[in-house]
């Protein structure tokens, strides 16, 4: 018999530290959810708030401004908080994808550039970013190494593939929208390609599995083509399961399992939390009927609520509180601890931010709940 749905989801909020908060040291806590997906500077925050016992916002500032925990695009192309360690081995992996979504998309192309003459300006761009810098500085930098006016379009191509990362700034999430880019340490360590790949692949099933082939490529955005063989090269550590629907998943030895009826306690997730996004089928916390009110047309993945491990609303920040809207209706024992969990975000975004996510809040017109309360800090 294979797993139900219900073991799939447990296993995914065990390994992601949802089924309840644990007291760990923050870098380790970042290296066990292996990635924390940062478009928003707020997000890798209410992530880590949501899953760490006394999380302290000050500690995830610090490990920001002492690279310890790094920010840069890595899988599918997006931001993402990391170990400081992981960075190299995560970037390599992710290569083929990051230079073909760059370098074959017109706006580099445009250019007359070819991929040998980004390479050539690679090691210009690291030593002149040796200390932060933003992107009308580089740009012109750039600009000035080629003979040319400006072109975003080289920049455009080189701030994904180069090994840079985002400097923080300052208050209120280590982060501004507007950001400063600097070199990577470790730029000029050499990494094998097919080691990195099994190591994001083992990563990968650590925090998320058990998972198929095809979740882990819609992970990182990588080609079954490549992806078919590091699986194949793990195959002496990895364990098979069997899926809902008969599907092909595999796992590590030895990782959490939990039964489907563990008591999963409700939680206001991040914006892009990577939960929601690290399977190919996110039926396994996602309800199908919910997935286009969260996951939107344009890549948007709103701040969800979970009810009994699933996605079952959204939250966002209102004047006075925290407004949850609930797709269906939810006794009353839910929204009772929904409403502690507001109250605990409101006490984290107090001093920080009064509009978190504000510039989403179109997005509120579009759907209707069954059931829409405010929560306010008591």
């Amino acid at each position: 018999m294979g797993l139900s749905r219900h073991q799939l989801n447990r296993a995914t909020l065990a390994r992601q530290l949802l089924l309840e908060r644990e007291r760990l040291p923050l870098i380790n806590a970042v290296r066990r959810l292996v990635a924390l997906q940062a478009q928003e500077p707020a997000s890798p925050y209410v992530a880590l708030w949501n899953r760490l016992g006394e999380f302290d916002p000050a500690e995830l500032d610090a490990a920001f401004h002492s690279y310890a925990l790094v920010k840069a695009p890595l899988m599918r192309i997006t931001l993402h908080a990391v170990a400081a360690e992981d960075r190299a081995a995560f970037h390599e992996a992710m290569r083929t994808t990051l230079r073909a979504a760059r370098l074959d998309d017109q706006r580099f192309r445009s250019t007359g550039l070819t991929a040998a003459d980004a390479d050539a300006l690679t090691p210009h761009l690291l030593a002149f970013a040796k200390r932060p810098r933003r992107r009308e500085e580089i740009e012109a930098m750039l600009a000035g190494r080629m003979g040319t006016p400006p072109q975003p379009g080289v920049w455009w191509a080189l701030r994904t593939i180069a090994p840079l990362l985002h400097a923080p700034t300052d208050r209120p999430w280590s982060f501004g929208q507007v950001p400063s880019f600097v070199a990577a340490p470790d730029a000029e360590e050499p990494a094998d390609h097919a080691e990195s790949l099994q190591r994001l692949v083992l990563r990968y099933l650590e925090g998320f599995g058990p998972a198929s082939r095809r979740d882990f490529a819609q992970f990182a955005l990588l080609r079954q083509a490549e992806v078919r063989p590091a699986f194949e090269g793990l195959a002496d550590m990895l364990v098979e399961l069997e899926g809902p629907e008969g599907e092909l998943l595999y796992d590590v030895s030895g990782a959490p399992r939990p039964d489907g009826d563990a008591p999963a306690p409700p939680r206001l997730m991040a914006m892009w939390d990577s939960v929601l996004l690290a399977y190919a089928d996110r039926s396994r916390i996602v309800p199908a009927a919910y997935r286009s009110h969260v996951i939107r047309r344009n890549g948007d993945v709103l701040p969800t609520v979970l009810v009994d491990g699933f996605v079952c609303g959204v939250w966002r920040q209102v004047d006075g509180g925290v407004e949850v809207t609930a797709f269906r209706e939810l006794p009353r024992d839910a929204w009772d601890e929904i409403e502690r969990e507001a109250r605990e975000l409101l006490m984290l975004l107090a001093d920080r931010d009064g509009a978190v996510y504000g510039r989403y809040q179109h997005w509120w017109t579009r759907f209707s709940g069954a059931q829409v309360r405010v929560m306010q800090q008591g």
